[in-house]
């Protein structure tokens, strides 16, 4: 698919077809897209857990997410929660900041991997929903989740079963500075 379609296709899915599902291989295209983005001193620090089973993926969806997000992803295929490893991108191998964002370099990067996961799962004719309300606990213990990551998102990945109109963009005079 052509990138530029690509940009205008991809939404925020918020209904799911029932009965999809997602393979192995498809989420592995998806995180080897993620791996593709850039990172700080080449860390890639992103790790990814995929939940595509139907019954771990009921179980994300009833016991890990607010109600609203619950709602939300209804019939989604599958759920991939990412996360970073602590300490990584952002420092110095004696385990000292290199500057103010510390962490937060780890958070960029994964980002800019997600931005990849959900640009090549559309490409895959899949849709996604970026969700950063959860039980993180919950999700730590049912997916055995390092303490040593911070997680960031909850991705909801499944078959839309409406599209959506395109969200108003802001125009480009107001959020561009050219000097």
């Amino acid at each position: 698919m052509e990138f530029s379609k690509l940009l205008e296709e991809r939404r925020s899915i918020r209904a799911y077809k029932d009965g999809e599902n997602v393979s192995v291989s498809d989420i592995e295209a998806m995180v080897y897209a993620a791996q593709q983005a850039p990172s700080w001193k080449n860390s890639q620090s992103g790790r990814y857990y995929a939940v595509i089973s139907e019954e771990m993926t009921e179980a994300v969806r009833l016991n890990c997410l607010p109600d609203f997000n619950r709602d939300r992803t209804a019939g989604a295929a599958g759920y991939v929660v990412t996360t970073f490893k602590r300490g990584n991108a952002g420092f110095r191998p004696d385990g000292t900041q290199t500057d103010d964002l510390g962490d937060g370099w780890g958070a960029y990067d994964l980002g800019l991997q997600n931005a990849n996961f959900i640009l090549k799962a559309r490409e895959l004719g899949y849709d996604t929903l970026i969700m950063g309300l959860r039980d993180e606990q919950k999700l730590r213990e049912m997916l055995s989740v390092s303490d040593d990551e911070i997680m960031v998102a909850v991705i909801a990945i499944g078959k839309r079963a409406s599209d959506p109109q395109k969200p108003q963009r802001k125009n480009i005079e107001e959020i561009l500075k050219v000097f």
